[in-house]
């Protein structure tokens, strides 16, 4: 249902759900500050004229220095027993989320749980505003009426798809975390260095802000291709497609380094190329 995390959030407030909520906003915090975080330093990189393989180098060890300590944080703060106050389990009395057919999409919260089917209830009806009824409906016509329930988000698309993907890239790291050190350090040291090649993007323009934008399509792009290759449906075209010459979790962090080699090997051929112009001039 679409409202139910809503009110699961709204209702729910024992410490363990709230610490659950908490790690899972950090992991997505981590994505965030590991794509935007070398995105800063290849454009501090460009704009100061740093060496640019001594900084590229410096980035990606700090990058997978950072994201594998707050990694393993996040991991043992997973492992916390949980509080003493148990989180409510969905139907008990105070909570109780139905679906029904008539008006389709209508959500139905009875607010003394099933021990008083015909007690006070919240209605949601996608399209219509949110329905107090003290009664069943069928004794009590008397509804007030309450602020639309947000059944659909404001913000926008890009945003939204934004969000989702940082969100899938957090679950990848995580659970590349969990399968041990040797999975997780393949898995973002080629992500890693895929973005860390992208410096000739920061390039573009000679104006910094306009190298930073187009720095955050550039990213934007990997993140993307990112969430399609780690797909079920991709990962079960390169299972078939390679038939177990190669292990399906080595795949993508292979995609990942042949296109950060390709990137370099661009740059270096346009950085020889410069070199060959200025000494001819």
């Amino acid at each position: 249902m679409v409202i139910r995390i809503e009110w699961v959030q709204a209702l729910s407030l024992q410490r363990e759900t709230i610490l659950l909520e908490l790690i899972a906003a950090a992991r997505w915090a981590l994505s965030l500050g590991l794509y935007g975080g070398i995105l800063l330093g290849l454009s501090y990189t460009v704009r100061n004229e740093v060496f640019a393989p001594l900084a590229i180098l410096c980035i990606a060890l700090l990058a997978i220095g950072f994201a594998l300590g707050i990694g393993q944080v996040l991991k043992n703060w997973e492992n916390v027993p949980p509080a003493s106050t148990q989180t409510q389990p969905l139907g008990e009395p105070g909570l109780m989320l139905a679906n029904t057919i008539r008006p389709p999409g209508t959500v139905i919260v009875l607010l003394q749980g099933p021990a008083e089917p015909g007690g006070r209830r919240v209605v949601a009806t996608p399209g219509k505003p949110l329905l107090y009824q003290d009664a069943f409906s069928g004794r009590d016509q008397t509804l007030i009426g309450l602020p639309p329930a947000p059944f659909n988000r404001s913000s926008p698309w890009f945003l939204k798809s934004l969000a989702i993907d940082l969100r899938l890239n957090a679950e990848n790291l995580q659970q590349r975390l969990g399968e041990g050190l040797l999975p997780f350090l393949i898995y973002a040291g080629a992500l890693i260095f895929l973005l860390s090649s992208l410096l000739f993007v920061c390039k573009f323009s000679v104006w910094p802000l306009a190298s930073l934008f187009l720095g955050c399509f550039a990213f934007r792009g990997i993140l993307a291709l990112e969430t399609f290759f780690n797909s079920p449906e991709m990962q079960d075209v390169f299972e078939s497609f390679l038939q177990s010459r190669l292990p399906v979790d080595l795949i993508v962090p292979f995609i990942f380094v042949g296109l950060g080699l390709l990137t370099h090997l661009y740059s270096f051929l346009v950085y020889v190329a410069k070199r060959r112009d200025n000494y001819a001039d």
